[in-house]
């Protein structure tokens, strides 16, 4: 998977912990122009992982798919056409 096709999640609302269903993944803190630098983060065979940046703790569910979260306006989608 390239740099940029990692699902980048958000924590807007500050919450402890955020399920997902992937294992690498970027963080990006709060939603732009809050954001902190997007960090890399690969679960290995691990079920939760803290991100070393904002400290957000991200738990992988097998029930959700690699664009899911709990709370699910974690998913931070990027407008590929802006202004379009």
């Amino acid at each position: 998977m390239s740099g940029s096709a990692y699902p980048k999640f958000r924590n807007d609302h500050g919450v402890p912990e955020i399920s997902i269903g992937v294992r690498e993944f970027k963080c990006i803190g709060m939603s732009p122009p809050q954001d902190h630098p997007h960090v890399y983060i690969n679960m290995g065979e691990a079920d939760t992982i803290l991100c070393p940046y904002c400290a957000t703790r991200f738990r992988f569910d097998p029930r959700l798919t690699p664009l899911d979260a709990d709370p699910p306006d974690s998913f931070f989608a990027v407008d590929a056409n802006p202004g379009q």
